[in-house]
């Protein structure tokens, strides 16, 4: 007998039932790459073992600049089992991040559920920042990067599952980051991060069957993605299960938390930020009324994608003149 189908996730992750898992090379987000030419890019490997790359972007105006550039990394989302840092619709994102908030955009990939469940993904997110602490302190350095790269002025970026990634990195390295030496992370920027809880938020809930992320597909990534036997208030999917870290004990660098009014993850995203708040964390919360998950990178041109933009500019100026 033929093994089914058993699950599918954007038509490019199918899963059988005799366990064998079958990868599309086509992006779910096929569209057109916008290289206007202003920003150049390579790929570096970062970890040879698990063979994984990460896309280093520039503006082409950094090797003229007489001041050193900040450093910006984004992680993208896929709820932890699809995406790339070479989909078109990631790469058209950092074009935008790089040129607009004239800043050097570190992109790394990570290992991908259901064949690598987490913590996989956090502990690549792990090593893709230690590649760069590496870079700072090396005595033979990618001078591609280091002649234009401020390794004081360093900030952690994610998108959905990217988000979480994030979320945890922070939790992990502290608000001093003494670990990262030379490199300092100024702050944290969770886009619409993936959270999860065994108790269904108002927004999951009621959320639209037609949204872009629907409850549907987030039960599937979770479902994929987690530690085999666990539930959704593991403490890398929940911040505040009954297993979770007390984040009121934790010390913090500044985090901005930016969400859809229209995306199911709204609610989980605005508790974590009135709960840290709570708990006398540096946050800055930010809800786009009206708007789907990952806005930003379905329309990076859109006038509330340019709000946003301004709004990640605004947050690194606050905390590079700290």
């Amino acid at each position: 007998m033929s093994p089914v189908e058993v699950e599918e996730v954007r038509g490019v992750l199918r899963i059988y039932s005799d366990g064998s898992i079958v990868r599309s090379t086509k992006p779910s987000f096929d569209v057109p790459i916008d290289d206007d030419g202003s920003v150049v890019w390579k790929d570096v490997v970062f970890d040879s073992t698990n063979n994984l790359s990460l896309r280093l972007y520039k503006p082409v105006s950094a090797s003229t600049s007489a001041k050193k550039l900040p450093i910006f990394y984004y992680i993208h989302g896929g709820g932890f089992c699809i995406g790339s840092r070479s989909w078109p619709n990631c790469q058209n994102y950092c074009f935008r991040l790089a040129s607009q908030l004239q800043a050097i955009i570190i992109s790394p990939d990570y290992r991908l559920a259901p064949e690598n469940r987490l913590p996989a993904a956090i502990e690549d997110g792990y090593s893709a920042i230690k590649w760069l602490q590496k870079q700072a302190a090396s005595e033979n350095p990618d001078t591609w990067l280091t002649d234009v790269a401020n390794f004081e002025q360093v900030f952690f970026s994610g998108d959905s599952a990217g988000g979480n990634i994030a979320h945890n990195l922070a939790v992990r390295f502290g608000a001093e980051a003494a670990e990262l030496k030379p490199v300092h992370v100024r702050g944290y920027i969770l886009l619409a991060p993936f959270f999860g809880g065994t108790v269904r938020s108002k927004s999951e809930a009621e959320g639209p069957v037609e949204a872009f992320l629907n409850l549907e597909l987030i039960d599937r990534f979770w479902r994929l993605s987690i530690p085999e036997e666990a539930t959704t208030d593991h403490p890398l999917v929940n911040p505040f299960g009954p297993e979770s870290k007390d984040l009121e004990l934790v010390s913090l660098a500044p985090i901005l938390v930016v969400v859809g009014g229209s995306d199911l993850l709204k609610d989980r995203a605005k508790y974590y930020a009135e709960k840290l708040k709570e708990y006398g964390k540096r946050v800055e919360y930010v809800e786009f009324e009206g708007m789907q998950h990952g806005f930003f990178t379905i329309n990076p041109n859109s006038e509330d994608s340019n709000k946003l933009m301004q709004v990640i500019k605004h947050f690194m100026l606050v905390q590079c003149s700290g």
